[in-house]
């Protein structure tokens, strides 16, 4: 019996291990779903505006990437989680800093994308964001970008062109926050 109970712990010890990563009290799981596939964490961060700590950022993968411009461009699931670290977020100004960051991520050109933008920052609208909440955006390649507050699904948006510009805002030349981007990608 203690061989067999050697073993298994062996055989365990063995195997890789994806861990989880806690980042300024905030843990990061280790993978998500989206829709019926599991994605890994391939980095993490913090997103700061002055000396606020203002929420912990995981990027999601379905395999580890440092490029930007190709997790931007790929139709693969993949997901971002937020978790607010923050009482000075609100849902109004959560709502404003995506709209900007919209505008960095399409160059400025988000007239085409405007109907889809609205729907999307909805999710933050619905109702107040407080410390602590938690959002996972998750794109599922063939149904879009499915939003949820808290596990529970807020909004689904289609489209790729949609998924790019979103993605972009974390990850494009002008990001939110080069340092989060640098973590996000694992660097």
């Amino acid at each position: 019996m203690r061989i067999l109970f050697a073993s298994i712990i062996a055989l365990m010890m063995a195997l890789p291990s994806q861990a989880q990563v806690t980042i300024n009290g905030v843990t990061l799981p280790a993978t998500l779903k989206a829709g019926d596939q599991s994605i890994s964490l391939n980095g993490g961060g913090i997103r700061k505006k002055l000396f606020f700590k203002l929420y912990v950022g995981g990027l999601y993968l379905s395999k580890k990437s440092g490029d930007a411009n190709a997790i931007i461009n790929a139709d693969e699931a993949m997901a971002v989680k937020l978790q607010i670290t923050s009482g000075m977020i609100s849902s109004e100004n959560m709502s404003e800093a995506i709209s900007e960051g919209f505008e960095k991520s399409t160059g400025g050109n988000v007239a085409p994308l405007k109907s889809k933008i609205d729907k999307f920052i909805d999710t933050f609208k619905k109702s107040e964001i407080v410390e602590g909440n938690v959002f996972d955006i998750v794109y599922v390649p063939g149904t879009g970008v499915q939003s949820y507050k808290n596990g529970q699904l807020q909004s689904t948006v289609e489209g790729m062109d949609f998924k790019k510009a979103l993605f972009g805002i974390w990850l494009c030349d002008e990001p939110a926050d080069e340092d989060l981007k640098q973590k996000m990608l694992g660097k």
